[in-house]
């Protein structure tokens, strides 16, 4: 049985495959993809993979990501594959690795963290406690930040 396509190739542009299944939309706030861009995006949630049994694709038309923005993905989608299109064809593919900590990318959530604290001009400055399954601490407070609510604290 053949599979159908369901996102159709992009010329120039971004292609984010193995994304967790569900996770795209989270992937597009974590990039700050959906506010005030008007690049055209594609995506499919929730399709059959090989790898990962579901999955969730992304294609960004016009737009190549810069490593800033890797990181980001790196916090919800570690295992994503990221793909530089340009004149329908793979350009480049580029690597997302997660560090050991992320300084000014995402705040901490504790309310009473010294990083919130306007008069206290710290980094923001989290921790990479393990990756699987997905744990982060804020390095001033100690407080372990909710993955599932961290693209509400990006910076």
């Amino acid at each position: 049985m053949s599979e159908m396509r369901r996102v159709t190739a992009i010329c120039n542009g971004t292609a984010i495959d193995h994304i967790p299944s569900g996770h795209a939309l989270q992937v597009l706030k974590m990039l700050r993809l959906d506010v005030g861009r008007s690049n055209p995006i594609s995506m499919v949630m929730n399709v059959p993979s090989g790898k990962m049994g579901r999955k969730d694709v992304l294609k960004i038309e016009d737009r190549e990501l810069n490593q800033e923005e890797l990181d980001r993905l790196a916090l919800i989608a570690p295992k994503a594959s990221v793909a530089i299109i340009r004149n329908y064809h793979v350009a480049e593919k580029r690597t997302i690795e997660l560090g050991t900590e992320l300084i000014n990318i995402v705040r901490c959530s504790f309310s009473n963290c010294i990083t919130q604290n306007p008069r206290e001009p710290l980094p923001h400055k989290l921790k990479i406690i393990s990756a699987e399954p997905m744990k982060i601490r804020c390095f001033y407070c100690g407080k372990n930040q909710n993955i599932d609510e961290i693209v509400d604290y990006i910076i």
